[in-house]
């Protein structure tokens, strides 16, 4: 497992009710499914994009150690 900080804006900082928070996981994957399990969080991690110290990552994308995950969810505006 890696130590990861993630980072959540917009829609998903609003359900997590935080920006930040430090957590444990090994993929993509792995993390979108720890933070789905939280009721608050379940439908906007389905919908979000993820970035792994600012590159899109796929879903067997593997963490490190210290890397920042950021959580985006889907943006509207112009």
């Amino acid at each position: 497992m890696a130590s990861v900080t993630v980072r959540y804006f917009a829609a998903a900082a609003r359900a997590a009710g935080l920006d930040s928070e430090q957590l444990e996981a090994t993929t993509i994957e792995d993390l979108r499914g720890t933070l789905a399990a939280r009721a608050q969080l379940t439908s906007v991690c389905r919908a979000s994009s993820f970035l792994i110290d600012g590159q899109a990552a796929a879903e067997d994308a593997r963490l490190h150690d210290g890397a920042t995950v950021d959580v985006l969810p889907p943006f509207a505006g112009g």
